[in-house]
């Protein structure tokens, strides 16, 4: 390609729509020998020669549904990473099962390269290094639960988990308000060694689990277990100032007792 926000139309309607020949050579023209394709339901990887299984897996889909109905809805192009986004709607039918009729959308992320040439015309061109597509999951369910069968699936699951996520966010609101007192600096200790215990666990989790994380996340449970023991040594010192004060008070006023008990007048 020479301009790929221009051509990616044709190009997308050559895969899709075209002939098995036209698919064939569109495929041979525009990816690279060792380009990957990725989709909900197979994958390629990327190794010398992997174009291969990408003629396999799109002459399989001209099998399928040999008529295919495609419309690129829009393009976003990041050139400074060479990263082509595509919309696309397309009606996918199998012809032989009755009645399966697949209208769907997707968006096809394609990561492009300069294939490296002898030539200096050459060098200015895109090829496409990777293909993926991306389905939202209520999307790529028509593929094998058509007939809204796999849509009412997905739209129940999805309103579950919303609820799900609502009560969640009410019985857990106690820890969302220690989160803002935590960014605001207004947490207490006890409470800003537990935000501390768990940002060391998310650390650890965000480095893949690797030592220093690991690490990381056993200081602050640490952290968290010796401020929760502080506080009990502190409470139960508290408590034994206070019964050393009362049980002082108590041997003073017996010893006022019994001093007037001394003055006392006995009178028979």
């Amino acid at each position: 390609m020479d301009r790929p926000v221009e051509e990616i139309t044709d190009i997308v309607l050559r895969l899709t729509q075209g002939s098995p020949k036209v698919q064939e050579q569109t495929i041979n023209t525009y990816f690279t020998t060792n380009a990957s394709f990725t989709h909900p339901f197979c994958r390629t990887g990327s190794f010398e020669g992997s174009r291969l299984l990408i003629h396999a897996i799109f002459r399989w889909y001209k099998i399928m549904s040999p008529r295919v109905e495609a419309k690129v809805n829009g393009i976003a192009y990041d050139e400074a990473n060479l990263v082509l986004y595509v919309s696309i709607s397309q009606v996918f039918a199998i012809w032989f099962i009755p009645f399966h009729r697949s209208p769907v959308t997707l968006t096809t992320r394609l990561q492009l390269t300069h294939k490296p040439s002898a030539t200096r015309l050459d060098t200015k061109k895109y090829y496409i290094q990777s293909q993926d597509d991306l389905y939202q999951v209520d999307q790529f369910v028509r593929f094998f639960a058509p007939w809204g069968v796999g849509d009412a699936v997905v739209y129940f699951w999805h309103f579950f988990a919303t609820l799900f996520c609502v009560v969640l966010s009410v019985l857990f609101a106690p820890f969302t308000r220690l989160e803002e007192r935590w960014a605001e600096g207004q947490a207490g200790r006890i409470e800003g060694v537990f935000m501390q215990g768990v940002e060391g666990i998310e650390e650890r989790r965000m480095l893949g689990g690797t030592a220093a994380g690991g690490r990381r996340a056993a200081d602050g449970i640490q952290e968290v277990a010796d401020g929760v023991r502080d506080r009990l040594e502190q409470g139960e010192a508290r408590t034994k100032d206070q019964l050393w004060s009362n049980d002082a008070k108590h041997d003073t006023r017996e010893e006022h007792g019994s001093k007037q008990f001394g003055n006392m007048q006995v009178v028979t």
